[in-house]
């Protein structure tokens, strides 16, 4: 059930990103959005996919790529 939920929320946050990301033309958050939202469909371990959802939630902050 906790897996579950944290897909759910991971799949809220990727939406979004990736709505931003395609909407501004910025690369990051497009692709961060798109593998929040497959990756808790193939991460089994609920430890593995909080840290790995928690990275992909920070990378649009610190990773800074203009065109």
């Amino acid at each position: 059930m906790n897996t579950f939920i944290i897909g759910a929320v991971a799949g809220i946050f990727g939406a979004a990103y990736f709505i931003y990301g395609k909407k501004d033309q910025k690369p990051v958050p497009l692709v961060a959005g798109a593998l929040l939202c497959v990756v808790p469909y193939f991460i089994d371990s609920m430890l593995v996919l909080i840290l790995v959802c928690a990275a992909l939630l920070i990378a649009p902050f610190l990773i800074r790529f203009e065109f």
